[in-house]
């Protein structure tokens, strides 16, 4: 029998409607939602420093929405909402007097141990004092719990995707070594955990999705052997289609190996196909063992940052950015600060100093400013008043030995003890024929257009790098995007990316490219001075930019 799991959060802060809509629009047996974006651990840091929840507390108010109505039809619910306390998270939700049996899982947080903080990105060995951190646990956890019977299982940092491999495991009963079956589900788990983005949401072509104002979140009914259907609710807008899937699937991954705590799911393997009306069928997903290390999230507090913006309008702006940055400059020298980073994209200029001294970053930066407001460029005025300086943290992935993390799960109360299981065999490796180009460009007419008429593309953050995934609809223009867009052509239109490392990754299969931009973030989210400190557009900006496109892919 399938297991429908339903998805009602993609973010802390995301619609709070959402659990009832999915508890009351169909049929569903267990409701998920994925709460920790690698900022919110940071922001539930700070929550906790100010002495408030650790947790997302959005997460109770959706519970008092629903929780009775799920207890009556067994409804399980799973989420990873306990953030920094899911103890006091799970604690919470019985105080709603429901007679819920709440299990909480802990064990994710390793600042206690002796961890070798050097940086997966970039090498470096971290110097700074720890705020959090805190390991990517799996599922089994949370199966386990569910197998003693738990009807709400709220977790720390744990994968994505584990909030659907775990009920998978609890219902079909999947050991270590059902590789394939693990990895389907946490396909399944990447698809719906952004929410509406498997429905539509921020999707390239959105003039092909109807009603997304009143978008509709997505579920999968997941099989036992992996394969799954992604779908939503009937009567709800947005539009679930191959290539909303093929978008989410792109979104912050790097190479076509998805590690993972469970298993190292292929994406290289992935079949998609259009089952019905809102219906795609994902199957064929191939696994490989995991590693034997989990990933950490480590987040420390850097020091203070602040940001004034001014426009810039008419003639000579380049020069105008110049006078402007001379100005300031001649007030409070550049090089008393620790870093600097200017960016000038017309018509707007921004500059963000960051120090350890909050007072020269805060009213001592901003009021600089403003005072070469009457001395500075004609037409100055300027979009941020002056400010204080707000802390800002770092993000710092590394790794631990799995072995030294104690995942703990506790039903009512009670702890509740894991299973051993056997790793499988670390020899096991799938091996993907590799896709020869069906595009022969010989002959061909072409006409200049933006890249955007023929394909689509999704991007997002992944720490201090950016992913960039770019997808088009058939093989015939996958051949093309794939002998086309390469990496020297990609800097090429889109310059901001001159002089970072960037790798290319095919996914013929999805007809798609991802390419993984190191280091164009900084220091991650919290850290980063850019405009669209997650990259979220840069997809769309390249979309923007001319090529020669074969005048048959154009529609």
């Amino acid at each position: 029998m399938v297991l429908r799991i339903a998805n009602c959060s993609g973010f802390y802060g995301d619609r709070l409607s959402a659990a009832r809509e999915m508890v009351e629009g169909g049929p569903i047996d267990v409701l998920t939602g994925d709460w920790l974006a690698e900022l919110t651990m940071l922001i539930l840091a700070g929550n906790r420093l100010k002495g408030r929840p650790g947790y997302a507390v959005t997460f109770v108010r959706q519970m008092e929405q629903v929780l009775g109505a799920c207890l009556e039809r067994g409804i399980k619910i799973v989420s990873n909402a306990g953030g920094l306390d899911p103890e006091g998270c799970a604690a919470a939700i019985e105080k709603l007097g429901l007679s819920a049996r709440v299990a909480h899982v802990t064990g994710d947080d390793v600042t206690g141990h002796d961890l070798d903080l050097v940086n997966l990105d970039t090498g470096e060995r971290l110097a700074e004092p720890v705020l959090t951190a805190n390991a990517y646990l799996g599922a089994r956890p949370i199966a386990a719990a569910l197998a003693a019977g738990a009807d709400v299982v709220v977790t720390g940092r744990v994968t994505d995707a584990a909030l659907v491999t775990g009920p998978g495991i609890w219902r079909y009963g999947w050991g270590p070594g059902d590789l394939d079956a693990l990895a389907g589900s946490v396909v399944a788990g990447h698809v719906i955990e952004c929410g509406c983005q498997a429905t539509g949401g921020n999707y390239s072509f959105f003039g092909e999705v109807p009603d997304l104002a009143h978008c509709g979140f997505p579920l999968v009914e997941l099989h036992e052997d992996g394969s799954s259907v992604v779908t939503k609710h009937p009567g709800t807008g947005g539009l679930v289609s191959v290539g909303t899937v093929t978008a989410q699937l792109l979104y912050e991954i790097g190479s076509p190996r998805y590690l993972g705590p469970d298993v190292v799911a292929r994406f290289d393997t992935i079949a998609l196909s259009q089952e019905g009306p809102d219906r795609v069928r994902v199957s064929g997903v191939k696994g490989e063992p995991p590693p034997g290390t989990l990933k950490v999230a480590v987040n420390y507090l850097a020091g203070y940052r602040n940001t004034m913006t001014l426009m810039l309008t008419g003639l000579d702006l380049e020069e105008k950015a110049r006078i402007a940055q001379e100005a300031i400059w001649a007030r409070l020298p550049r090089e008393s600060f620790e870093s600097v980073d200017v960016s000038f994209d017309p018509p707007l200029l921004r500059i963000t100093v960051m120090d350890r001294d909050a007072r020269r970053a805060g009213r001592a930066f901003s009021s600089a400013v403003v005072e070469t407001g009457l001395a500075s460029y004609p037409g100055f005025y300027g979009l941020t008043p002056p400010g204080d300086a707000s802390p800002y943290g770092v993000y710092w992935p590394t790794l631990i030995p799995a072995a030294d993390v104690r995942p703990r799960v506790f039903v009512g109360g009670e702890e509740v003890a894991l299973p051993s299981s056997e790793r499988p065999d670390p020899a096991v490796e799938v091996l993907v024929e590799p896709v020869a180009s069906r595009w022969d460009a010989t002959g061909v007419p072409t006409v200049p257009a933006p890249l955007g008429r023929v394909a689509g593309a999704r991007s997002g953050d992944k720490g201090g790098n950016a992913n960039l995934g770019v997808w088009v609809r058939t093989p015939e223009e996958y051949g093309w995007l794939a002998q086309t867009l390469t990496v020297d052509r990609l800097v090429k239109l889109m310059p901001s990316l001159e002089g970072l490392m960037v790798e290319r990754f095919e996914l013929p299969n999805l007809n798609a490219l991802n390419f993984v931009v190191h280091g164009l973030l900084g220091r991650g989210v919290a850290a980063s001075p850019r405009l669209d400190p997650q990259a979220k557009a840069l997809g769309e900006e390249l979309r923007a930019r001319m090529l020669e496109v074969p005048e048959t892919f154009l529609r």
